[in-house]
């Protein structure tokens, strides 16, 4: 009888020590037994024999199976994981090739900002100034917007360690990911550093309301729907980055047509950075597929089922609770970023990754992928309508808002 009450307890110390890794199993928990908490749930056969182990787990409990069940159930996404571990030569590629140089070899926001520190830096912000001068109160509240966008950097960087398998769990994590992920981060920095000091050279924006604004957006954080998946990650931000870079570039293009040829050349150089970044994601999406397709095209078509939700959708100034839509509609206005940019965006991303001609489906992933490719076109339709629809209804008069930012002017 004591003997018995004995192996229950000892089995019952071995599932208590193992209470940690069944978190794993909740969406809020990341984590992993290291090395010593797995020698700690292996089970002396002397005190719990094996069958009865067994008997009541379903598992066996010698070192080396314990390990790979652990490693297996400390994932939401374990057959992603297994992908994703593959690709660590493509991300050690990505960031050798696609990154560049940091330090002095990479350029900085200086580089396109007046130099307090020679004898004609007044002249240097008088240009500035004059130029700014020249862009409407429409495409400087879309800059804004952008600007306050790239400076909730922080919660992006947060977004891609919960990616599983991707993460960088202690901060300077010598992992190919990890190292992705920082050096992604430390080139995005620059782009809103650059943009918010010209907005400040510039003279016409309540920088402190703008401030207020990123500030909230930060607070508020961001989620895109991504789950912790690797896979919906990088389909997600396959997709903002190739969206970033058609708003900058757009912006830039009006800016020079206004006569800014200094914020042409930054949207422009912050653009560069965006196509950079967008084709190492569609990189990672194109390896994913070679792997497994049918898993990726599952998720590619669940995300497009709903709407891909944009990084700045939670911002506020604490005044104005319509302030995102209200930027949104502007930038739609002039065309900087449409409906029309994001069935366009789609149509790009299914023939990137080539999604027409992939073989070797079940039933279900050749059913996704025949959505997925007649998904652009009917989008295309569907914001070709809408737009129309919205022209006819502003054709005689055009409705501006207010925006704090710019010291409650409307546009």
């Amino acid at each position: 009888m004591m003997a018995d009450f004995g192996k229950k307890m000892a089995l019952a110390a071995v599932l208590a020590s193992s209470a940690g890794t069944a978190a794993a199993f909740a969406p809020t928990s990341m984590i992993r037994p290291t090395r010593h908490q797995l020698n700690m749930a292996t089970i002396d056969p002397d005190t719990v024999t094996k069958k009865e182990y067994q008997d009541i787990c379903g598992i066996d409990f010698d070192d080396q199976t314990l390990e790979q069940r652990l490693q297996r159930t400390s994932f939401l996404y374990p057959k992603h994981v297994e992908v994703i571990e593959d690709l660590s030569p493509i991300a050690d590629e990505m960031v050798n090739n696609i990154l560049l140089e940091t330090g002095d070899a990479a350029w900085q926001p200086q580089d396109y900002l007046p130099d307090l520190t020679k004898e004609d830096w007044a002249d240097q912000i008088k240009s500035v100034r004059d130029q700014a001068s020249m862009v409407s109160d429409e495409l400087l509240v879309v800059l804004i917007g952008d600007m306050v966008t790239e400076e909730a950097l922080p919660t992006y960087q947060t977004l891609l360690n919960t990616f599983e398998g991707c993460d960088d769990p202690t901060g300077t994590t010598d992992s190919a990911w990890a190292r992705w992920s920082r050096g992604w981060t430390s080139e995005e920095n620059r782009h809103g550093d650059l943009l918010n000091k010209y907005l400040y050279l510039g003279g016409r924006c309540d920088m402190r309301s703008i401030e207020v604004t990123i500030q909230h957006l930060i607070t508020s954080g961001f989620n895109p729907g991504a789950q912790k998946d690797p896979y919906r990650g990088f389909v997600y931000t396959s997709f903002q980055e190739r969206a970033t870079k058609i708003s900058h570039g757009n912006v830039g293009k009006l800016a020079r047509e206004a006569g800014d040829k200094n914020l042409s050349r930054i949207c422009a150089k912050i653009a560069g950075d965006e196509g950079r970044h967008e084709k190492a994601y569609q990189r990672f999406v194109t390896e994913i597929l070679k792997r497994d397709a049918d898993g990726l095209l599952a998720v590619f078509g669940d995300m497009m089922r709903g709407q891909i939700s944009m990084p700045a959708e939670l911002m506020t100034d604490g005044i104005d609770k319509d302030l995102y839509e209200n930027f949104a509609n502007t930038a739609q206005r002039l065309n900087v970023y449409t409906a029309i940019d994001y069935a366009e965006i789609i149509d790009h991303l299914v023939k990137v990754w080539d999604l027409e001609n992939l073989e070797g489906l079940s039933s279900e992933g050749e059913k996704e992928r025949d959505y997925l490719c007649k998904l652009p076109k009917r989008y295309k339709k569907l914001a070709e309508r809408s737009m129309n629809r919205k022209a006819k209804a502003t054709e005689d008069v055009v409705e501006t808002k207010s925006f704090n930012w710019i010291y409650g002017r409307r546009a």
